[in-house]
């Protein structure tokens, strides 16, 4: 008797299948609806803003995702490794910024081979001398020419120079090889926090345009007009500003990358969302949670508790648990699921999910969960596939990962 049966990814399911019916939980869900609707606002934003769009595609790895946003004006892909680049570049993107440094040979590597391509552009960031005389030597020695770009930093946050006089050194540095080409600087707001976050925002963002010009009048830029970039997904409202308000004459190419837009949350961008909206007066509507964690309820234990089938291996945990909003029983789809807003989950484990029953809900074992989730970089590396549903809970489309 053959025992050879087909490999099967959790929470996949075939074209047309009913969410409610037919699909394995737990599952990865995206609604088309809400998705449609944030690429789309995210574009328009940055587009009338007067910078280019480049999502951080870190956070789904999904290339069905790139093709829609390029498809609806995105300038690139901003990716974090040579790898992702390369599942990328497989996958049809062809001007990639990759908001990190290139470091390692076996990496560089992986690099050179995508600019064999004359086709393919590529940025990546440098903020030691190391970094630069590595990279220099290595290109040169095969002959090409590699896009790098200034990152600048501040004290107490992730890579980056952590001063003027610093970005000005590794430009002179950055001159001497001429495997290298400047082509602009960056920058990271997401790692500024505290009580006057936004003023220290605004004062990071003024510095980074502020070196630009510096750069660009000492001639250090090998284009005519370099790229400025910065915007994580919960700011962005205010690196537009500052690009806007001083780049009048259109000197810098404005680069925007915020990522977790596309699917939004139910949490820490949530939150964020609510303070562009209040920011920006202007915006009548924003972003709307695309992305949800469906489950079954597992065991019911003991009075008030539930155990679903949910996990660390399934969800995001590291910015808030799992939330509960709406249950289904199986095979019935209802208008609207029954709200069950007031089950908390209080603790997750590998695969189980502990959460208390609200007053009033009456929950069986089988019931389905739908979970809005914190954090969704770290809710789409953990699925192989997504499933993009339509109004109706039919599965549209099947979409791959490639972490």
């Amino acid at each position: 008797m053959s025992h050879d049966h087909p490999l099967i990814d959790k929470g996949s399911a075939a074209m047309g299948a009913a969410l409610v019916s037919d699909v394995s939980l737990p599952a990865l869900v995206l609604h088309r609806a809400a998705l449609e609707h944030n690429i789309r606002w995210m574009q328009d934003f940055v587009s009338a803003s007067g910078a280019q769009l480049a999502p951080h595609g870190k956070t789904s790895m999904t290339p069905a995702l790139f093709d829609r946003q390029l498809a609806a004006g995105a300038w690139g892909i901003t990716l974090a490794s040579a790898t992702q680049t390369r599942a990328a570049y497989a996958h049809g993107v062809r001007r990639v910024l990759m908001a990190n440094q290139l470091v390692g040979q076996p990496n560089m590597a992986l690099i050179a081979e995508l600019l064999g391509d004359p086709a393919f552009e590529f940025h990546c960031m440098v903020d030691h001398p190391d970094n630069v005389a590595d990279l220099g030597a290595y290109f040169a020695a095969r002959g090409l020419r590699l896009n790098v770009m200034i990152e600048y930093g501040v004290v107490g946050g992730r890579c980056g120079c952590r001063s003027e006089s610093q970005v000005l050194a590794l430009a002179a540095a950055i001159a001497a090889q001429p495997a290298l080409a400047l082509s602009g600087i960056e920058g990271y707001e997401g790692v500024i926090h505290g009580e006057h976050a936004e003023a220290g925002i605004r004062a990071f963002a003024d510095s980074l345009v502020r070196l630009a010009v510096q750069l660009q009048d000492a001639g250090a830029f090998a284009q005519a007009q370099p790229i400025i970039t910065a915007s994580g997904s919960a700011w962005y409202d205010l690196i537009a500003e500052s690009f806007a308000a001083h780049n009048a004459q259109g000197r810098f190419l404005g680069v925007l990358r915020p990522g977790s837009y596309i699917a939004h949350d139910h949490g820490i961008y949530q939150q964020a969302q609510c303070g562009v909206l209040a920011r920006r007066h202007d915006l009548h509507e924003g972003l709307r949670p695309a992305l949800e964690v469906w489950a079954h309820v597992q065991s019911l234990p003991e009075p008030g508790l539930a155990v679903v089938a949910l996990g660390k291996r399934d969800v995001a945990y590291d910015a808030g648990l799992p939330l509960a909003l709406r249950r289904y029983r199986p095979g019935v789809l209802p208008a609207e699921g029954d709200d069950v807003s007031a089950c908390t989950v209080t603790a997750v484990m590998d695969q189980h999910a502990f959460m208390t029953v609200g007053a009033g809900v009456q929950l069986r074992v089988g019931d389905i969960i739908a979970f809005g989730t914190s954090h969704p970089c770290l809710v789409f590396d953990k699925w192989r596939v997504g499933l993009l549903v339509d109004d109706e809970l039919r599965v549209v489309e099947v979409m791959e990962t490639c972490f």
